[in-house]
Parts: C-alpha cells; structure tokens; sequence
C-alpha cells in the first residue's frame, strides 16, 4: 500500500492570461495510489487564487495516516470521501486529487472504466471548447488560426474592449464561441454584453460577476440576459448549489474546488434534476486531470476539458481531446498513466 505525490512543472504553448493574470508554466501535484499491483491516479494544480501550494497540498497528504490510506481502498471512494475531508481539513484541493486516484483504483480493479463502473454510458458526441487567453486582438486571431478546426472556443475577456475582441475574431473564424469574464464585469455590461455577443454567436457567458456581488445584481443579470449565465467562480462546492440554482442558468464543476469526483457527480445529478445545465471546466493541467474529469461526460451539456492541450509537453497520457472530440483510451479506470520516460524531465526538484 503506498501513497507517491509527484510535482510536476507543466510548460505551456502559449502565455495563457485571464483577467486575474498571466503564466507561463502550470506547477500540478499528481497522486498515485497504489495496492495489490494497482495505480489509481489523481491530479490536482496550484493555485495562487485560491491559495494552494504544491507544498502544502503535498504535507496535507502526506499527513494522512496508514488507516486513512488503507480505507481508500478498503471501502468506496463515496463512503470514504467525508472522512477523509475532515483529515484534510477541508482542503478540497488535495481531497479531489485523492478522491479522483481512489476511484480510478477501484475502477480498475474492477476491471472497468470508470464511467462503465459508474453505470453511465459514454457520450461520444459531446465536444470539449478550446481556450483563447486574453491577449491583443491580433494574437488571439493568431491562436484560433493556429488551433483552427474546433466547433467550440472558449473566448477569455474581462479587457475595455471585449466586445471588439469578439466581433474581430467572428470575422475570422464561424465557430461557437463561449465568453468567460472571470468576475471582470458589472451587472449592467453583463445585460447590455449579452445582447450583441447573442447576435456574435456566443452560446452563453461564465460567470461575469464577481462571487461577492451584490445578490440583486445576480438576480438583475439571470433575469435579464440575452445570453444564459454559466456559474463558475460562485460554484465551488455543494453548499453552493442553491444560490447557483437561484442565480444562474447553469453550473460550472470543477474537481479541485468542490472535493473530487464524489461531491462532482451529485452537484451535476442535481442541476440535471433541477433542469439546470451542466459544465465541467478544468484548470492548465496533464492527461492525469483532465481523463478523471473526462468519466463525467454523461452528465454534461458543456464540457471545457482542453487544459492538456494548452501545455506543449506532458508526462501522462489518457483521455486525448482532439479538435474538441473526446476519445476514451483502452486502459480501465479513467485511462490514465504517467509515462515513466518522460516523468524525470517534469519533476519539480
């Protein structure tokens, strides 16, 4: 029974800016847990924004006693997760890499995917957006050019001219775009955006306000927006779940932030039944990620799962997003696996 933790430095293509700031490079903690000749593997990046280090995320898991790891595999993921959450103390970062390596070791040795572990049936017809950071109009034209061939891009803004950087790369490119303003906009340009980026070809905007705005300028933006209105920022974690229902259109699910694929598959079962739409998202991270965030593609109606394909090199491999479409690899779990040749060359030292 063993717990191994690898940080890695995951070299991006591009700078790659939001309106919060700009990197060059990702740091990402992978976990591996391994018993009985079988890995599970988990990923989770830092994240400055939301306060986690490779270190700290690293000593809270290594903290973990041998009882703690032993339950990982002795019972399932879901019975296990509050348990664990309160050894972590409440850190969902390091709990959604753990979680997300403890049900791909299930899975496999089960001799399964994760998905057909689950119950759920593949979809192989939703497709995965492609990101365009924020950058001069003439750069962001460069980058659609330059990963042409996608249905969907996701269009970071949150600039003085969003609007003219979407009617500039409308004019070069016929594909669905998505707008994520990262909480860079007031409840007012939300409303007046939303009426001619609907006319653009936008399919919906995520999160324009800030988490902390004032709750009548979320109800003023759900109610009167052209476009629906995608929460990303303000959905972290279950508790989460009703201010979203009530304010927004749809969620947004990322791992890191609500815990892992346990707490991940009940918000999204729960916005299906409150007839919300559903969105998994991820951040700039490997295969090891984005295949974890891959298994819950059944529940989806958006799927943003590109962040291996913004780095230039990686040291997994699994679940490949090809110009959007999603292809599930042989391997049983999630179809993760870290490629030991190329592992020492991302190692954090």
């Amino acid at each position: 029974m063993k717990l191994n933790l690898y940080a890695v430095r995951l070299p991006l293509r591009d700078p790659f800016t939001i309106s919060r700031g700009t990197i060059t490079h990702q740091d990402s903690l992978i976990v591996a847990l391994e018993h009985d000749g079988i890995t599970g593997y988990g990923e989770v990046t830092a994240n400055d924004y939301y306060g986690h280090t490779i270190s700290a995320m690293s000593d809270a898991l290594n903290g973990l006693s041998a009882n703690d790891l032993a339950m990982c595999f002795e019972d399932t993921p879901e019975n296990n997760w509050h348990r664990l959450s309160e050894r972590l103390v409440g850190d969902m970062f390091s709990l959604s890499a753990l979680d997300m390596a403890s049900h791909d070791w299930h899975a496999r040795n089960s001799g399964a995917t994760l998905w057909h572990h689950w119950g759920l049936t593949w979809n192989p017809d939703l497709q995965s957006s492609f990101t365009i950071g924020i950058d001069t109009v003439q750069e962001m034209r460069r980058k659609l050019d330059a990963d042409s061939g996608w249905d969907l891009y996701k269009i970071k803004l949150g600039t003085d001219h969003d609007l003219e950087i979407i009617r500039q790369l409308r004019q070069c490119n016929e594909a669905t775009f998505r707008v994520d303003a990262n909480c860079a906009w007031s409840a007012q340009q939300t409303i007046d955006y939303s009426k001619e980026l609907r006319h653009l070809g936008v399919q919906f905007i995520e999160q324009p306000l800030p988490r902390s705005a004032d709750p009548a300028d979320k109800q003023r933006v759900f109610e009167e927006s052209s476009l629906p209105i995608i929460a990303d920022e303000d959905c972290q974690t279950e508790a989460d779940l009703e201010t979203c229902f009530q304010f927004f259109h749809g969620i947004n699910v990322k791992l890191c932030k609500c815990g892992g694929l346990t707490p991940a598959r009940k918000m999204l079962t729960e916005a299906k039944r409150r007839e919300k739409l559903t969105m998994v998202g991820c951040m700039v991270e490997s295969a090891v990620g984005i295949s974890g965030a891959a298994q819950l593609t059944p529940l989806l109606d958006f799927a943003d799962l590109d962040g291996a394909n913004l780095i230039s090199d990686s040291p997994a491999r699994g679940v490949e997003v090809t110009r959007g479409h999603l292809k599930m690899p042989a391997e049983l779990g999630t179809g993760a696996e870290l490629v030991s040749t190329a592992l020492p060359h991302f190692l954090i030292q």
